[in-house]
């Protein structure tokens, strides 16, 4: 029987707690209590119970033994189902195995572990500081944002937030997280929620609406390939990507249309036009759909751009010649990993 602990922060709706700190037992541990009418906690639990887990799981730290010892960049990813996620979310196990095979240590926990789990991570941090990466999927990826406010508390930043269908009661994103990416459907009763970031955020944000996307849904979001894939390349791109783009970063927010692929970008940037520009002119020059301009830009096709006209542009923080391919050099070391792990098999 795990011992039972006290939240260092509570899940709070604003217009009933006024910043007040409360905690509940639940499950014989100290979790954060949510102070809602007894309705929503029912739709609430029966939501969470049907959500499944996170996007993508992962093995015991333990299990990762020394693999990190010849990375060049320590990180350390943490990684939360929703509630049921054994059961629904088994496409945690193949991104967590990856991760940790391209020398990098992750774990995967229940979300009502939350809190405990982050003071593990900030006591491990201040012995050994790593890069740090948050994931979840539904109550999951609400665990993750409070994880993050309680790393902001201690000064402690969040290199890469991820989060899919993150639950309604969630919070803002805070200031250290450095870049942040949501993936939901907004007609998902399971989830469906755009979160939003503090007032003064500074880091790139990147949000998409796969509403249009009837092949992908709340209980198999995790299990995506596209989407895994882009994730686990953004976690291997970290250690050789600078967490502030050199130019002013956008923030983004798309609705994926039903015919196009779904591309994680990381922000926007703001592009000045030039004597014969038009959409479909930047669109060819920096690789990008057509479709990503005239959402980020509110403007249709065809429309004629005046010269000095800031357009912006989706982009990626890794080099130009990886946008369109989605390899990285931290693939390559992801390969050496596993063909030095196979050779010991």
């Amino acid at each position: 029987m795990h011992e039972a602990h006290t939240a260092p922060y509570c899940l709070r709706n604003s217009a009933t707690l006024s910043g007040q700190e409360c905690s509940t037992r639940l499950w014989g541990m100290r979790f954060p209590e949510v102070m809602i009418k007894p309705i929503q906690v029912g739709v609430f639990l029966i939501a969470a119970i049907l959500s499944g887990g996170l996007l993508w799981g992962a093995l015991d730290s333990a299990a990762a033994g020394d693999a990190g010892a010849d990375a060049p960049t320590k990180l350390r990813a943490y990684l939360f189902r929703g509630f049921a996620g054994m059961i629904f979310s088994r496409g945690t196990d193949d991104l967590a195995d990856r991760i940790e095979h391209a020398g990098f240590k992750a774990t995967v926990n229940e979300a009502v572990m939350c809190p405990q789990i982050a003071k593990d991570a900030i006591a491990d941090y201040r012995r050994d500081p790593a890069l740090i990466v948050l994931i979840g999927h539904s109550m999951g990826g609400t665990c993750a944002i409070s994880f993050a406010e309680m790393l902001e508390a201690e000064h402690i930043p969040v290199s890469l937030l991820v989060t899919t269908e993150p639950n309604r009661i969630s919070h803002k994103v805070p200031r250290n997280v450095e870049r942040y990416i949501n993936i939901f459907q907004a007609n998902s009763p399971l989830g469906g929620f755009n979160t939003e970031t503090v007032p003064d955020f500074r880091g790139h944000v990147a949000t998409f609406d796969l509403a249009n996307h009837s092949e992908v849904s709340h209980m198999n979001m995790e299990k995506d390939g596209a989407i895994q894939e882009q994730v686990m390349n953004k976690i291997l791109e970290l250690a050789e990507t600078p967490a502030m783009a050199e130019s002013q970063s956008v923030p983004i927010h798309y609705v994926v249309p039903a015919d196009a692929a779904i591309e994680l970008w990381d922000s926007g940037r703001p592009v000045t036009a030039r004597s014969g520009d038009s959409l479909e002119t930047l669109a060819a020059a920096y690789h990008v759909p057509l479709w990503s301009l005239t959402q980020a830009n509110h403007l249709p096709d065809g429309t004629p751009l005046a010269v000095g006209t800031h357009i912006v542009v989706p982009r990626h923080l890794g080099p130009l010649a990886v946008q369109t391919s989605f390899k990285t050099s931290g693939q390559k070391r992801a390969t050496r990993a596993a063909s030095r792990a196979s050779k010991t098999e």
